[in-house]
This record gives C-alpha cells, structure tokens and sequence, in this order.
C-alpha cells in the first residue's frame, strides 16, 4: 500500500520577497531597525515584564524586575519601545513626580507574535548547545 502526503511547501525567499516590494526604502530602512532594536538584549525582557505584571508599573519597579540592566540602558530601551509605539509612559505630576510604564495594544500584539519563536528557541535549546559544542570541539 502506497501513501501520498501533501506536502505544503513555503517559499520564504519568495514570500520575504514579496513582502519588501511593498515597502517604500523608508518604510524597509525603519522595519530594519525596528527588527535590529527588538532583537537586542533587553526589549523583550522589558515588555514581557509588562505583560506578566498586567498593568502599570513605575521605572523602579521594571529596574528591579529586569535583572542585570543599569538605570541608562533601561531608560533608553523605554524610549526606543514609547517611541515605536509598543509602551505608554505616563507622567503624573505631583512630587516627587512619578511615572509609570505600560503595554500598548501594539506592544502586546507584538508579544503574541513573539511567542511562538521563543517558544519555539526554548524547545530547540539543547539542539542548540549541542551544536555550539560540536562546533567549538571542532575549532
């Protein structure tokens, strides 16, 4: 007995292709650097502190909650973040001034995209070690 799967098959360079022939050179310059931004080493750490407290929370608070991020990289990485339009910072003014950072419906979107590479670099981690093993026994 014979068996023929249908196998779906995706075309990223096509598909990625296509995708950037919408883009004006702006428009993929920005999507570059809002991918380069989002990758580094403290955003998604700081969003997903966000999301998992399920509201506001003051800059001290995301600066205990983020482990190991000095008070300067963590304030430009909320600017970088308000700026893209993935957090909401509030001001309330009384003294001492507080401020108070929260997900915006595009900042939790994001996240839900996100997920399934995390996810995804979670389930592949000892994959990945080995690989980095080999390789470096290689060397």
């Amino acid at each position: 007995m014979n068996y023929t799967y249908h196998m779906v098959t995706i075309d990223f360079a096509n598909e990625a292709a296509a995708i950037c022939d919408t883009l004006t050179e702006a428009q993929d310059a920005l999507s570059r650097e809002l991918l380069d931004r989002i990758a580094g080493k403290w955003p998604l750490w700081v969003l997903n502190v966000l999301a998992e407290n399920g509201g506001p929370l003051r800059f001290s608070r995301l600066h205990e909650r983020v482990d190991g991020i000095s008070q300067k990289v963590l304030t430009q990485t909320l600017r970088h973040l308000e700026r893209d339009g993935l957090l909401t910072r509030t001001l309330y003014p009384q003294v001492p001034p507080r401020v108070e950072y929260e997900l915006t419906p595009l900042g939790r979107d994001f996240l839900l995209q996100v997920m399934p590479l995390w996810r995804w670099v979670a389930e592949h981690i000892q994959t990945f070690e080995n690989a980095r093993r080999q390789f470096d026994q290689a060397r």
